[in-house]
């Protein structure tokens, strides 16, 4: 198995806190607060590139999705519930039964796996959309990892990639107040140096073959305690939207 962008010490971060992907106040608190919001633009960059009505029963019925780096199926769930096709992927094995357990729970068919993005690109596995979230900044090597979700999409096919950009307000906010003072991540999550700034990231998707096609913040209001989209402030968390030549 190519494992060429794996980082050990990265996964064994996520393996120890693998049981509490689905506590609301455990150490993902982050991201059940944040998933609102990547869902309403993961949902609307599918609908769009797809002509899919949002409204209808099941609008993502006959698309294919990866979750790659998908946890414990916070984002694989929704996807599923909305109709597609979903293969859940991640390289820390702890996550992959904890995600089972819930799905069987939540009355949902997913098709999770430990592996790598490497190896299905190998595998020559293909789907229609890539969730590709707050994973980039993990890996050893962003273009190789970048290039196998290339790989992995169909011709014409969305890739959604978020992370965390690189400048002294992310330091403050993703590893400092979310690390130290809040406490919502363990110490040693995020590294700041392997964050990745907007223009960064839209020079490696494009030198692995994909066309950006959009990019909007997550910006985290601290007085509603909640996330919104914008169109501006990428200044912490953001994410984008690229496609492949078809």
């Amino acid at each position: 198995m190519n494992t060429s962008t794996v980082d050990p010490s990265e996964i064994a971060k996520f393996e120890a806190m693998a049981a509490e992907w689905w506590d609301l106040n455990g150490k993902f608190k982050p991201l059940h607060m944040l998933n609102p919001c990547r869902l309403d633009y993961i949902t609307s960059q599918i609908a769009a590139e797809y002509d899919r009505d949002l409204d209808a029963s099941l609008p993502f019925e006959g698309l294919r999705i990866l979750d790659i780096g998908c946890g414990g199926g916070l984002l694989s769930e929704p996807m599923a519930r909305l109709g597609a096709d979903v293969v859940g992927a991640d390289a820390a094995g702890g996550n992959i039964p904890v995600a089972q357990v819930h799905a069987v729970q939540s009355g949902l068919t997913i098709d999770y796996r430990h592996t790598t993005a490497e190896a299905m690109a190998e595998a020559g596995e293909q789907f229609d959309v890539v969730l590709n979230m707050e994973v980039v900044e993990h890996v050893a090597d962003p273009l190789a990892y970048l290039t196998a979700c290339q790989t992995l999409l169909k011709p014409g096919g969305l890739m959604v990639c978020s992370t965390i950009n690189r400048n002294p307000k992310s330091f403050m906010m993703a590893i400092i107040g979310a690390e130290h003072i809040m406490r919502w991540l363990p110490k040693g999550t995020h590294e700041w140096n392997k964050f990745i700034t907007p223009d960064e990231l839209f020079e490696l998707i494009s030198n692995a073959g994909l066309n950006p096609v959009d990019r909007k913040g997550f910006v985290f209001n601290p007085i509603a305690w909640s996330w919104s989209l914008s169109d501006r402030d990428l200044s912490v968390n953001y994410v984008t939207a690229s496609t492949k030549p078809s």
